[in-house]
């Protein structure tokens, strides 16, 4: 069985996801498999990302981090990212990786290497009869467009704003109440909700098949029994 959960930046696919698929674990006998997989498909290009940083690679060049992606192994396993056999979970979430990520998401020769290895993976956990719910941009349209559920999850760029600053808030990183700051995080959701849509391969798209979870005023918790509940029959959202 495969979930996905596409939507912008800042909507919490992430930490739903993972919350999603240790809930439908414990459930996981009434939908005949043995258990379920997340799987962070943002990491993939985040790991792409930093293997072109640790090798120097010139970015206006984009065939030499093709040339590396090729032969390196990528890999999610357990909820954690692999490059070449090497745990990068905390390492690819570095300001330097994020920083470059768009050299390799938006790279389409990168990404259909990145849909081919997605749909490996997959296929390795459905052949152990286990579940997956998997997050991204693309998920419910590109790379799975059989999928058995699909999720669209996103809220208000307002409200992305807000949860963004609370989190940079959290680590010490900045005042909250910092209205500059505020609206220069403002700027850059919308502007990364702009090019995630206008990427020629892999853009945001909600799936035309998709139940779409607007999460301004739910927590996390709401969301994940929104998701239940439509997994399980149990609402005809």
């Amino acid at each position: 069985m495969i979930i996905t959960i596409d939507g912008p930046a800042g909507a919490g696919k992430s930490t739903i996801a993972k919350l999603a698929a240790q809930r439908l674990t414990e459930h996981a006998a009434g939908l005949s498999v043995k258990t379920f997989e997340y799987l962070d498909t943002g990491s993939m290009y985040r790991a792409v990302t930093l293997l072109g940083i640790r090798a120097g690679v010139d970015w206006n060049t984009p065939t030499q981090l093709e040339r590396l992606t090729e032969k390196a192994d990528i890999n999610i396993v357990a909820g954690c990212t692999f490059l070449n056999g090497e745990n990068i979970t905390d390492a690819v979430r570095s300001p330097t990786v994020t920083e470059k990520i768009r050299a390799a998401a938006d790279n389409p020769a990168i990404r259909q290497m990145m849909v081919e290895q997605q749909r490996n993976i997959a296929q390795t956990f459905l052949a152990k009869n286990k579940g997956l719910v998997t997050e991204g941009r693309d998920q419910g349209t590109v790379v799975f467009p059989e999928a058995d559920c699909k999720f669209y999850l996103t809220a208000s760029p307002e409200e992305r704003t807000r949860r963004r600053l609370g989190e940079l808030a959290q680590r010490n990183i900045i005042d909250v109440f910092d209205e500059q700051y505020r609206n220069e995080v403002y700027r850059q959701i919308m502007e990364r909700d702009k090019r995630d849509a206008s990427r020629p391969v892999g853009p945001l798209c909600e799936p035309a098949d998709s139940h779409r979870i607007v999460s301004d005023g739910m927590t996390i918790e709401d969301v994940v029994n929104r998701m239940l509940d439509i997994v399980f029959g149990r609402s005809g959202g």
